[in-house]
């Protein structure tokens, strides 16, 4: 069944769109047979062009399925060619919120972890040490604000690996709110977790300007509610 408000547009042009992505939507078609992300492009850009045919929609990158927020896609194949390498090349920014259970100690600091996935039970584990068929997986991570048990969590990633901001934030005891998966005591009706990716920068592919995106996190989501002030 097609969902009504899967996205919203933040920017399009004639390379890119950036959507901000509904929590509960995977990036692409998986194994549920749910209509992705993707679908809902394609069919976005068939109506509003009136376009017949294959419509193209290159993903650029991930979002775990139960979190919200920022995402670009290709309009071009061109387009795409670039952003892959702009992204494999780590020349992007972004910007994370979470919410946790906890606080973390310290309050705000580097962290390095080696995970390795697996992929029967599609859960990543975080290593101290280097294992065999690991990734290296670093992130920054500040804390913004605390209410009542929920602290909110600005993190940036430096590298971008399946699961790593959850994995890494559980294994300092610190596990996203609602992602049972990783520790989460408390779980979302709908499987939507308190985790948003707010803020994305780097170089336009075509147009070879710095560009920078943001997108609020569902404030009507109790979660993220009580942080709107602070964000907002």
């Amino acid at each position: 069944m097609m969902h009504l408000h899967a996205f919203s547009v933040v920017y399009e042009d004639n390379h890119l769109l950036v959507v901000n992505k509904q929590s509960g939507i995977p990036s692409q078609s998986d194994l549920t047979g749910d209509p992705a992300l993707t679908d809902y492009v394609k069919n976005y850009l068939k109506e509003k062009y009136n376009k017949p045919g294959n419509i193209f929609c290159g993903l650029v990158h991930r979002l775990d399925r139960p979190v919200s927020g920022l995402m670009v896609l290709a309009k071009t194949s061109k387009a795409l060619t670039r952003m892959n390498e702009i992204f494999r090349s780590r020349q992007v920014q972004k910007t994370y919120l979470a919410v946790s259970h906890c606080q973390p100690q310290p309050t705000g600091g580097k962290l390095i972890h080696w995970l390795t996935k697996n992929a029967k039970t599609n859960v990543t584990r975080a290593h101290l040490q280097e294992v065999k068929n690991s990734d290296r997986a670093e992130l920054d991570y500040r804390l913004v604000a605390t209410w009542g048990d929920k602290s909110l969590l600005e993190v940036h990633p430096i590298t971008g690996r399946g699961h790593q901001i959850r994995v890494q934030l559980a294994s300092i005891g610190c596990p996203i709110w609602g992602d049972v998966k990783y520790g989460s005591t408390v779980k979302d009706s709908t499987g939507c977790i308190g985790l948003h990716a707010y803020q994305i920068s780097f170089e336009h592919p075509v147009q070879k300007r710095m560009v920078t995106f943001s997108a609020e996190p569902p404030f009507e989501r109790p979660v993220w509610k009580v942080f709107q002030s602070i964000i907002g």
